[in-house]
Order: structure tokens, then C-alpha cells, then sequence
């Protein structure tokens, strides 16, 4: 067994890694390439269902692209059928990923009334069952996310870390807040702690990192492995350069001012039309432009204006008489 420096070292490049969370409709390559540049070690990919990769689903394929640059790159999976599961992860330690992530914390309703995502941990055992199948299948590392728990009173993310650690994952990050609050309230960092302390596999640490001194805090308050970031990077690739530097003891840096955040605008528009044509990577722009200019003079009216864009020259005419 490899010791935790060394796995984190392998999967990550570093003993504490800063890691870009997966999330639906927005750490895809065009993203990921830009956290990476700014210090991300840790990439996934969006998360993916076994079933529809098994059936070729046409809108699951483009997923799992990625480029050398993204590499070691991990792929995050979910489903409930052990089988399934462990034959879609060999697929895809064929297609080069580093390693296997299983999803058990999503939240939203068409996957947990599925049970999937986060409704595996009302069932440890089938969860262990299909860590364990997985693991049969692969020979990449396979690492597991999960939540608190279901609820304020079914939480049993202690127990379930254990059962994962048995079942073979080599990693685990834990969400530090219960499926029924999804994304409100506040994260509990206490429940990493307290995992952390009853496992001997790597603990990363997720929820509520919204800023370089949120990172510190969460590092010294659990004693996690490394940390993930996941909606503190919307429009925020710079976060994790903020964090790496802290974590050096080096001096706050400053966040980007309006005319860098333009240039990432439009850079990240251009990423996403070269791998998606310039409709969709349009479109896809126009959230992506409300995070990066959250909180900016005139952000309002911009992100009203934006939904009505169209085209990229439409895009930077909007961005430049900002």
C-alpha cells in the first residue's frame, strides 16, 4: 500500500493538492484548462453516468474529453449496479484517466431518487459493494466523494469513510454538508476532522472554500490531505493561485482587477467554442460571465444584457463597454 504522500504525489503531482471539484455544466476542459494554469493539481471530470456510457449516449461521449495538458486527469462515475459499474470503469482506465472517482454525493433529485449519488449512503453496503467492484475491475487508483449524510439525523459519514476504506478506495473527499441542504447553510468542517481521524487513507476536505484564508482555516481546523474547491472557483479560477501562495506563507495576492477578468472572459468563451462550435460555447458563456462579474459595477445589467448574446464579436463588444 502506497503511503499517503506518495498516492497524493501520484494522483496529484503534490502531498497536499488544491483540487477543482466536479460539477455538472461547468468543470468541463475549457474550465479545467484554466485552473490548471492557475495552480488547480487536481482535475475531474464532470460527473458521468455508468448506464449512459454503457448505452453510448451521445451527449455523455464529449465528457470525457480531455487533453495531455489536463494530465494526471481522474473521471468521476456514478450508478448503483456494482457490474456495471466496475465494467464502465475498466472502459474508462482504457481511455488513459489516472483514476476512478465514484460519485456518492449528489444531491439533486433524478439521481438520488435513482439511488445514485447520495442516496448510496442510506445503503453502505451496496456503496462498499460497488467500490469493491470497481476495484476487481481497475488497476488506477479509485477514490469516493460523499456527504454528512442524508439528514440531520441519518449522519453517517464516519462510518460510511470506513466502509469505503475497507471496500479498497485509496481516497475519499467528504462535503461537509447533508443531502437535504445541498448547498445551503454552512458547511461542517468538523465531520472531516472527525473522519480524518478514523481513517488511515487520504482525507480532502470540501465545502465552503471561498477564499485563500477559508482554505487555511479548513487545513488547520481538520487536518485534511489536501482540499477541494468547487463553486469558490465559478468565475474564480484564480482562487487556487490565491491558496497555493498562502499555504507558502507569502503575502494575500490581490484579486484580479475588471480588465484581467475581461480577458478571462473572452479567453474562456474562445476554449469553449473551439471544443463546442461557437452556438453552444455561447451559451454556455453566459452563466459562466454572471460568476466571473458577480459583485462588479453594473454586474446586473451585464448579466441581463448577456443572455441576449449570441455570437462572440457580440460578446466582446458587451464585455468592452463594461
Amino acid at each position: 500500500m502506497k503511503s499517503k504522500d506518495s498516492l497524493l504525489e501520484a494522483l496529484y503531482g503534490e502531498a497536499f493538492p488544491l483540487i477543482l471539484g466536479p460539477m455538472a455544466g461547468v468543470t468541463d476542459h475549457a474550465f479545467r484548462i484554466l485552473c490548471r494554469e492557475f495552480g488547480a493539481s487536481g482535475l475531474v471530470t464532470e460527473m458521468i453516468s455508468a448506464k449512459a456510457l454503457h448505452f453510448g449516449n451521445r451527449n455523455t461521449l464529449p465528457l470525457l474529453y480531455y487533453t495531455d495538458e489536463e494530465k494526471p486527469i481522474g473521471v468521476q462515475i456514478f450508478g448503483s449496479d456494482p457490474d456495471l459499474m466496475g465494467e464502465m470503469a475498466l472502459l474508462l482506465e482504457e481511455k488513459g484517466f489516472a483514476f476512478i472517482d465514484v460519485n456518492m454525493g449528489c444531491p439533486v433529485p433524478k439521481v438520488f431518487n435513482n439511488g445514485e449519488g447520495s442516496a448510496l449512503m442510506k445503503d453502505p453496503a451496496l456503496a462498499a459493494d460497488i467500490v469493491r467492484s470497481i476495484c476487481r475491475h481497475v488497476r488506477i487508483p479509485v477514490t469516493v466523494k460523499f456527504r454528512k449524510g442524508i439528514d440531520q439525523d441519518h449522519v453517517n459519514a464516519v462510518a460510511f469513510a470506513k466502509r469505503m476504506e475497507e471496500a479498497g478506495a485509496s481516497l475519499i473527499a467528504i462535503h461537509g454538508r447533508t443531502r437535504d441542504q445541498y448547498y445551503s447553510g454552512k458547511a461542517d468542517w468538523d465531520i472531516i476532522r472527525r473522519i480524518k481521524e478514523n481513517v488511515s487513507i487520504p482525507v480532502i476536505g470540501n465545502g465552503d472554500i471561498f477564499s485563500a484564508r477559508d482554505a487555511l482555516a479548513m487545513k488547520a481546523e481538520t487536518g485534511c490531505d489536501g482540499i477541494m474547491v468547487a463553486r469558490g472557483a465559478r468565475g474564480n479560477p484564480w482562487i487556487f493561485r490565491e491558496i497555493r501562495e498562502a499555504l507558502k506563507g507569502g503575502p494575500p495576492v490581490e484579486r484580479p482587477g475588471a480588465e484581467e477578468v475581461k480577458a478571462m472572459i473572452l479567453r474562456h468563451a474562445r476554449l469553449l467554442m473551439d471544443m463546442k462550435g461557437q452556438q453552444r460555447g455561447i451559451k454556455e458563456m453566459r452563466k459562466h460571465t454572471a460568476w466571473y462579474t458577480a459583485g462588479m459595477r453594473g454586474a446586473a445589467k451585464l448579466r441581463q444584457a448577456v443572455n441576449c448574446v449570441q455570437t462572440y464579436q457580440e460578446l466582446q463588444d458587451l464585455i468592452s463597454g463594461h
